[in-house]
């Protein structure tokens, strides 16, 4: 593989980048996502960690802009592997169509994991897997006969092989706490020969060492060490002193 040393290690990123190269219409719905407005403003966003992670509040964009990373590597956007065939959905395509990707190698496995479509992922699965062959990279049961927290996971682990590159999509939709951190240590342990760009809420993922951390808010995205993202600053707030949040929560909710 590309960029892979004998022991197996990935000395390179698949992607360092993904450039604007054809800016949307002013009065396209594309100009007006704030993650487009950042590659506007910069003309790219770079990727130099094993794992980045783009949280931000919703509207922001986190899952427009990592979809269209996907599209442009290859994968198709309702999710899946490459070589699964959707139905193509115009919005990701549209802004994928005008990112140029930096490559600086070309992983030997992939998938694009999105939270929303990962149902009709798993139906596509069982649906061309008539002698269930094909099951057997995924844990050897159907996707579709396991709660949605448990096919998330036995994803993760059975199908995520290594030495590949991993798009996430809000991965701890489905997930217990708990289970974020199974989820952690999977990630952890792909990132030593894969890359992965995930987009989360999770105030627990991004903690994992190492990782980059994108705050996108308004049109900005700023790389914030753990600490110092809105996430974990409201989750400990939350923590620690839940009956003032609530107390202040309610009593707003009241006044109006």
């Amino acid at each position: 593989m590309p960029g892979a040393g004998r022991e197996g290690r990935m000395e390179e990123l698949y992607l360092s980048g993904a450039v604007l190269a054809d800016p949307p219409e002013a009065d396209s719905w594309l100009a007006g996502v704030p993650a487009v407005k950042y590659l506007l403003a910069h003309g790219s966003l770079s990727f130099h960690r094993r794992v980045t992670f783009l949280v931000g509040e919703n509207g922001v964009g986190k899952s427009t802009l990592l979809e269209a990373v996907a599209v442009a590597a290859g994968f198709p956007a309702e999710g899946g592997s490459r070589n699964f065939s959707g139905t193509g959905r115009p919005d990701g395509s549209d802004l994928a169509g005008r990112l140029r990707l930096v490559r600086r190698g070309y992983p030997e496995d992939g998938f694009f994991l999105r939270a929303e479509s990962f149902y009709d992922a798993a139906g596509y699965i069982d649906d061309h897997d008539e002698d269930h062959l094909l099951r057997n990279s995924y844990g050897g049961r159907s996707l579709l006969e396991q709660s949605h927290g448990e096919s998330f996971l036995s994803l993760v682990q059975n199908r995520f092989r290594g030495h590949g590159l991993y798009l996430l999509d809000e991965p701890e939709a489905a997930l217990s706490p708990l289970r974020q951190l199974t989820l952690m240590a999977e990630i952890s342990r792909l990132a030593a020969t894969s890359q992965l760009i995930i987009a989360t809420h999770s105030p627990m993922l991004i903690a994992l060492p190492g990782a980059c951390v994108y705050e996108m808010s308004g049109a900005e995205i700023q790389e914030r060490s753990y600490r110092d993202t809105a996430h974990y600053q409201l989750a400990r707030a939350f923590l620690d002193s839940p009956e003032r949040i609530l107390r202040q929560l309610l009593d707003e909710d009241q006044e109006k």
